[in-house]
């Protein structure tokens, strides 16, 4: 469908306020004197419904069970990682305004707030995926949008270890190391599996220990029966409702843990947990 035609119809379809359904485009259609086959209205209704309420031109991306990072920098520059490092794709925006708006969009299926006067957000997506985004002029040129994508399954510790992401013997010391109860730190650089690591221990917990999770952003997913999890949370744009990782430590002390785990430990939370471990909390885990 041509450009101006496509812009024509979604127009149309803000400004009466109707769901991009086949039968609200044709009428769309209609309403400008044009009439199409059934094959090209599917098509641009498919095309409109994943703009307006979907990911837009990234939505073949998040699908791909093998993608684990969307990264968008200019409208014509969209990566992903597969886990074999960044790859360019042809996937293409059709200009910079297209980038912002999906950013604004997600931000406020989040429930955040994304504009000139809070040109960030870092918020977790309904269905598990983390956004991050950055707006102009911060963000130099266009908006900067990072999808992380967390998979509903963990890995197994022997599934690592036969990608070869666990070196051979290594699960040998990881299950002594949960198996005396020792705490243990897994640092790493962005991309480079702590979560999957971290998951993949954690399911190895007996089942009658009590696992609490503390996260900057829910990311984990051990296979587990009794996991406990906490998020942290933003201000509102009132500035109210803050919740921080140092909040929710604190809070999870209270809980009976037989594991305390605390994902993306930066910050003065690392106090309160440093404490708790010296006073008899064993099994620790952070990242």
């Amino acid at each position: 469908m041509p450009t101006g035609l496509l812009d024509g119809v979604r127009q149309w379809l803000v400004e009466s306020g109707a769901e991009p359904t086949p039968a609200r485009v044709a009428q769309a259609l209609r309403e400008q004197g044009r009439v199409l086959g059934d094959a090209e209205v599917l098509g641009a209704a498919e095309q409109l419904r994943s703009e307006l309420v979907g990911s837009g031109p990234l939505e073949p991306l998040l699908a791909d069970p093998s993608v684990t990072d969307v990264l968008v920098s200019a409208p014509d520059r969209v990566w992903v990682d597969r886990g074999g490092g960044l790859e360019l794709t042809s996937v293409a925006f059709p200009d910079a305004a297209a980038v912002r708006r999906l950013a604004q969009r997600l931000a406020a299926v989040a429930g955040r707030r994304l504009d000139d006067a809070r040109p960030w957000v870092d918020a977790r997506l309904p269905d598990g995926t983390r956004l991050h985004a950055v707006l102009p002029p911060v963000a130099v040129g266009c908006t900067c949008l990072a999808l992380r994508v967390v998979r509903p399954r963990a890995f197994t510790l022997d599934e690592l270890v036969e990608a070869g992401t666990v070196p051979p013997g290594g699960d040998r010391v990881l299950r002594a190391l949960l198996g005396a109860r020792l705490s243990f730190l897994i640092s790493g650089g962005t991309g480079t599996g702590k979560t999957t690591l971290l998951s993949a221990l954690l399911g190895l917990v007996g089942p009658g220990e009590r696992i609490v999770l503390a996260e900057d952003s829910a990311e984990l997913r051990p296979n587990h029966p009794h996991v406990v999890r906490l998020e942290a949370r933003p201000a509102n744009q009132e500035g109210a409702g803050l919740v921080t990782l140092q909040d929710l430590v604190r809070q999870a002390l209270r809980m009976r843990p037989d594991r305390l785990v605390v994902g993306e430990v930066r910050g003065s939370e690392v106090v309160d947990l440093l404490a708790a471990l010296n006073t008899g909390h064993e099994g620790g885990c952070l990242v």
